[in-house]
Formats: C-alpha cells, structure tokens, sequence
C-alpha cells in the first residue's frame, strides 16, 4: 500500500468512503470506481476534488480508499508523562483548515487554549477556537478533530472545545509565517 499520498494526481477510489464536502460541512458518499484527486494531504486528512469538482475532506482512517495507509491519531496511544501545555499546542499544529494548507494555530483561529487541574487526576482543556468564515460548515470537523488530537496527550482527561465567532477571525490574526506561506508578506 502507498503511505505518501501523490497530490494533483488522479486516483480511483479502491472502496466506497464517507466524505465531508467542503466548505458546507455535507456528508456525501464516494462510491469505490470514483475518481479523486488529492489537493491537500495535511494533519492525517485528505482534501480531494471529486469529479463533479466538488471539494471533500476523506478523514484518515478512510485513507485505505485511497490506497495510503490509514493509521489515525486516534489508533495512537496517548502520550505518558507529565501534562505540558505546549504539547496540546504542539498537537493543535496538526490541526489543518481543509480548504487552505495552514494549521489551525498559525491561522490564528485558536482564541483561547487552558488547561485547569482537575480533582482526580488530569488536567481538562479548554479551547475557544474560530472559523475564518461565520458561514463555514467545517466548524464541527476541525472542532472534532482538534478534540481527538488533543485527547492523545499526556495527563489530559477533558477537553472542551467551543466554537466562537467574537471577535470575527480577520487575516492579521495569522502568524507571520502562515502569511508567508500563502503569500500575503
């Protein structure tokens, strides 16, 4: 089986998959035979253009259709060790906008990221995280996927992500390196 996805390239389908549609957040159907075409690879997901030019996101485990390996996030073990705020950062990173080739941080739509000790054990972490549209149908994708991601860390029990929309996300919010990579310096 294939592990580096070919993007720009044209690849039917190996078995019917679920997909996302982008950026109205409908789930659709791709049957096996189909034709894809991979335009972004990032976080685990595939953003694919169907042959009716729809955009679509293929989540990781639905890889194999692909013919990539499909080992997920969520099929990793969570880390050992003492809770790290970074570490949840570091994963939120992996976090990726289906429709621009930025992760959610350096995109500058996590508003808020806190972790408070809870009673038993663990940490629960708190997240305030916007769109870069108020219409955009993948707030619950990226809201889910965050959420799986930073499951996997080390000490932490809860995660609690809301999705907000003040103040309405602008691109001076993005780090000066997201910029850079999508050539607005």
């Amino acid at each position: 089986m294939t592990t580096k996805p070919s993007l720009h390239t044209l690849i039917e389908l190996k078995r019917d998959c679920n997909v996302t549609l982008i950026p109205s957040g409908e789930k659709l159907k791709l049957l096996q035979g189909d034709y894809v075409i991979v335009e972004q690879a990032l976080g685990g997901s595939f953003t694919v253009k169907t042959e009716r030019g729809y955009l679509a996101l293929i989540n990781a485990s639905d890889a194999d259709a692909l013919g990539f390996d499909n080992k997920t996030e969520k099929e990793a073990p969570a880390e050992v060790g003492a809770f790290n705020l970074e570490k949840v950062v570091e994963k939120l990173k992996t976090v990726f906008d289906p429709e621009i080739p930025v992760n959610v941080v350096d995109l500058g739509l996590i508003y808020a990221c806190e972790a408070h000790p809870l009673p038993g054990g663990g940490h629960r972490v708190e997240i305030k995280m916007s769109m870069t549209a108020p219409g955009c149908g993948m707030g619950d994708v990226l809201k889910e996927d965050a959420r799986g991601k930073v499951e996997t860390v080390a000490g932490v029990t809860d995660v609690d992500i809301e999705i907000v929309w003040e103040p309405a996300w602008d691109p001076g919010r993005m780090s000066e390196a997201a910029r850079l990579q999508l050539g607005m310096l």
